[in-house]
């Protein structure tokens, strides 16, 4: 089992203002390390190397601004592989060292295997979007809910007047997770008109699913809904592009990212849509602290030298709030101190929203922040397609 380490990035003046004071020299203490179990390797390692780049970032702007009460901090990456068995291997070892928190997995797999250690602590801040847990857990999920990114792509289909909806899925955790936010989306009696014509599933190792969408097509789907990550994104698409299927295909968050898009060239069209999120969308948001925050994120990796997209999203505020929180209560926090720190948060203005875990418990944001967006091939980045919370502009 690897583990990764890397060195701080630079850091952007334009942050400055989001920071405590800057001390007149940086502290000379060993770092305080946070442990994080991203997927380095393995399918998910386009979004692992992404929230790595990200938090090298935020590394830099807390040490510049006094770490953790004069203490200095460095993100200390295990690779768990993209297999939730080596997860829960790695989150064993974490454990055993008594730390307060820790940062990831990414994946909702990976997630659901470690949070049954978590009796007792530490606190998980897991960086998908897809960890459920109960009120007073030590598990938290960062990003939107995809129950909540899944209503309001269905909102957006009824708006835009695609109400006959194709499914599509895999069999893995992130499917299953799809397939119950698409159910509890079609639920709700707004969604009255709405049909789903046709629904299909396939296993990830599957080198095709030209059938699966030929049959969708048949079924006569206005539009689809495939909740796939990673390597199954491009078995959907080349199934798609073999099927002739020409309908707006939503899938999941996680594929915003521009190197899986441009890896897609081939196949990728200009109906692919995706729920994001504001630190996505800067030009959705009016003018105020949410507008302010994403700006100066969009500096800080531009000065970095980083073109940000979802996957670089997903690490930044749960590492601002732990931060935050062990600022609060210095690097001897108990895990306790560290959830009910989390918990009580609200009013916080992150990148991805404005969090209010009273209101969202375990998680702070709901469908309120998410912001749909479109792929355009030829301008090779996405353009906004929606409001907040999935209206269209009027």
């Amino acid at each position: 089992m690897r583990r990764f380490s890397f060195p701080c990035l630079i850091s952007s003046l334009a942050m400055a203002a989001m920071l405590v004071a800057v001390p007149a020299r940086l502290p000379a203490d060993e770092p305080y390390e946070i442990d994080v179990l991203l997927p380095i390797t393995g399918g998910g390692a386009f979004l692992g190397k992404e929230d790595t780049d990200s938090l090298g970032v935020v590394e830099t702007l807390v040490n510049k601004s006094g770490g953790i009460k004069g203490r200095p901090i460095h993100f200390k990456i295990y690779d768990d592989q993209t297999n939730p068995q080596i997860a829960v291997q790695l989150a064993n070892e974490i454990i055993a060292k008594n730390v307060p928190v820790f940062l990831g997995p990414q994946l909702v797999g990976g997630c659901n295997a470690v949070l049954p250690l978590l009796k007792s602590g530490p606190v998980m801040y897991c960086l998908s979007p897809g960890l459920y847990t109960e009120v007073g857990s030590y598990g938290f999920s960062g990003n939107i809910a995809t129950r909540d990114m899944i209503a309001v792509t269905v909102r957006f289909y009824r708006e835009k007047g695609w109400t006959k909806i194709g499914v599509l899925s895999p069999t893995d955790a992130t499917g299953q997770d799809g397939d119950r936010s698409i159910d509890a989306a079609f639920a709700d009696p707004d969604n009255h008109a709405m049909t789903i014509v046709g629904r299909e599933h396939f296993n990830t190792s599957d080198l095709s699913v030209t059938a699966q969408m030929s049959r969708l097509k048949a079924a006569g789907a206005q539009a689809i809904i495939a909740w796939v990550t990673g390597t199954a994104l491009s078995t959907t698409l080349r199934g798609a592009a073999d099927a002739g299927v020409d309908v707006p295909i939503v899938t999941s968050t996680g594929n915003l990212v521009y190197p899986q898009l441009e890896s897609q060239a081939s196949v990728i069209g200009d109906n692919i849509y995706f729920p994001a999120t504001p630190g996505d969308a800067l030009n959705a948001l009016p003018n105020g602290p949410l507008h302010t925050a994403v700006a100066n994120y969009l500096d800080a990796m531009k000065a970095a030298g980083i073109k940000p997209d979802q996957g670089h999203t997903l690490a930044w505020d749960p590492a601002w709030i732990v931060v935050s929180a062990l600022r609060q209560f210095g690097t001897g926090a108990t895990a306790t101190q560290i959830r009910d720190y989390i918990a009580g948060i609200k009013g916080y203005v992150g990148i991805n929203g404005v969090y209010d875990f009273h209101a969202s418990p375990q998680r702070g944001l709901n469908a309120t922040s998410v912001i749909m967006v479109r792929w355009v091939k030829a301008k090779d980045t996405w353009v906004v397609e929606s409001l907040p919370g999935g209206a269209l502009p009027k």
